[in-house]
């Protein structure tokens, strides 16, 4: 469980990000987050790793007091977390299944590391991750062969090789065509189905949040206005989230 308990943040040019925010999150949870551009999504997620440090209160992960984690700690607590991005962040010039297998490097001797020595087990699961997204075809073709859209699968099967219990994903169909937005979003929501990861998804397409997600959240200036399931968001919450913006809502 994730939960955040009268959490702020107020980043040192005085912005506040988050404002006492308090919020639960049960495990297995697919959960859709809105709002405009700047009104604290990113910093939402960003908390819940220790990406981004909360200024104010507690956030609490599967009993953990986040802040408190140091060194090792914190390294060892974030494995168990997920990151998707907008820009992929994989190598370009090396096989889809060695970007997969990238995630096994933290916990690697660094001469494994050097020579690339990875075991039959790990080669393994990371095979069975790129399937579980419907990319095992393309195990071994350079990343700069693929299309967005793979590249954002190959993506996700990365941080499925780490076996996370939670996933965190910042924009990650924005620079996705329509048709490859859907299927990349059909393959959260099966992922957050089958493997009982829960799913925190920054997202910008309103249309597609209602569409995967279980739970809507929606942020305006650092401040929760919505939240609740998806089939009850109405049009009227819509416009207290975006406040007569609803061209960018929809963009």
């Amino acid at each position: 469980m994730i939960e955040f308990k009268n959490v702020s943040k107020i980043y040192p040019n005085g912005t506040k990000g988050l404002e006492n925010i308090n919020l639960k999150i049960e495990q297995g949870e697919f959960v859709g987050i809105i709002g405009l551009s700047g009104a604290g999504k990113s910093t939402l997620i960003r908390t819940v790793n220790r990406m981004i440090d909360i200024t104010e209160g507690e956030l609490i992960v599967d009993e953990v007091n986040v802040s408190h984690l140091k060194g090792k700690d914190l390294r060892t607590f974030r494995r168990k977390i997920g990151m998707i991005f907008q820009s992929f962040n994989l190598v370009s010039r090396t096989s889809v299944l060695n970007n997969v297998l990238a995630s096994n490097v933290p916990e690697m001797p660094w001469y494994k590391v050097l020579f690339s020595a990875y075991s039959k087990e790990q080669k393994r699961h990371a095979l069975e991750a790129l399937d579980k997204v419907n990319i095992l075809d393309k195990a071994y073709n350079r990343v700069d062969e693929l299309s967005g859209g793979q590249m954002q699968r190959v993506a996700l099967a990365r941080t499925l090789n780490q076996k996370p219990s939670i996933i965190l994903a910042d924009e990650p169909v924005a620079s996705l065509d329509p048709i490859m937005a859907d299927a990349v979003m059909s393959d959260f929501k099966r992922i957050n189905q089958e493997l009982n990861i829960s799913i925190l998804l920054n997202i910008h397409h309103v249309d597609l949040a209602l569409k995967y997600a279980t739970r809507i959240i929606g942020i305006r200036k650092g401040h929760i206005v919505y939240d609740g399931l998806a089939k009850d968001l109405d049009k009227e919450t819509l416009k207290a989230i975006y406040k007569g913006n609803m061209e960018e809502a929809n963009a």
